[in-house]
């Protein structure tokens, strides 16, 4: 059985980090799989950090702490670095995926696919409570640039529910300069430029109205980040 690295990057998340910590280690426990769970606080306002030491203490889980807040990408990065296990699986804190969906993935890694990221947008994906319009049409917009600005086949770059053969992940993160929301994008898109392999997999979701995406604010910066990361292609500063 594949051991299993759980990186949770976690911003202003004191409300509902214990219960998705509990849960995801209680489900992979009783799996008789060997896992580690990984908390990365990205320089928490409210009292994450404090709870996630407490967590740490009780579970064993791995806990770290940026003292500033850098962005998810950053975080996501810095757990990716620490995981020790064979695969790693990177996932949000509100578990808008359920850790069960893990299940659906797990096979393809031994089929040959580097990465397998869950989709909301796949014939099967299990939308139990949709976005509000507004931000339906924001998620359509950011796809069709990148599209447009990137890449195109695939079609959910953004469900925040994604395994990694480790190595690879470790590779491609390494790489990565992107700090931001967009990280996904050029992790995507680093593995488009070096032949590695993804899957898309329809998962289960339900909309977590707490969304750390900020309507007028993050949108505009997700587009200069696509913007960026042409620019960093065109330069010539990804070393992968």
């Amino acid at each position: 059985m594949d051991s299993l690295s759980v990186i949770i990057p976690a911003y202003n998340e004191e409300a509902r980090l214990a219960s998705t910590v509990c849960r995801i280690h209680d489900y992979l426990k009783r799996q008789g799989r060997e896992f580690e769970i990984i908390v990365v606080d990205d320089g928490s306002a409210d009292g994450t950090a404090a709870l996630a030491r407490g967590l740490a203490a009780e579970l064993g889980i791995k806990f770290i702490h940026n003292p500033v807040n850098s962005g998810k990408g950053f975080a996501c990065k810095t757990g990716v670095m620490a995981a020790r296990y064979g695969l790693s699986l990177i996932c949000d804190a509100d578990l808008s995926t359920p850790v069960e969906e893990l299940e659906k993935m797990l096979p393809f890694p031994g089929q040959g696919c580097d990465i397998v990221i869950g989709s909301r947008a796949l014939p099967g994906s299990d939308i139990r409570r949709r976005q509000p319009w507004y931000r339906q049409g924001m998620g359509k917009t950011f796809n069709l640039l990148v599209r447009l600005i990137l890449f195109g086949g695939i079609r959910d770059t953004q469900c925040g529910f994604k395994l990694f053969r480790t190595d690879v992940a470790k590779e491609l993160f390494g790489a990565g300069l992107v700090k931001g929301f967009s990280f996904d994008v050029e992790i995507l898109y680093l593995a488009r430029l070096s032949g590695r392999r993804i899957k898309e997999v329809p998962v289960r979701w339900t909309n977590e109205p707490n969304s750390r995406v900020r309507l007028f604010r993050d949108p505009a910066r997700m587009f200069a980040e696509l913007i960026k990361i042409r620019g960093y292609r065109a330069r010539g500063k990804y070393r992968i």
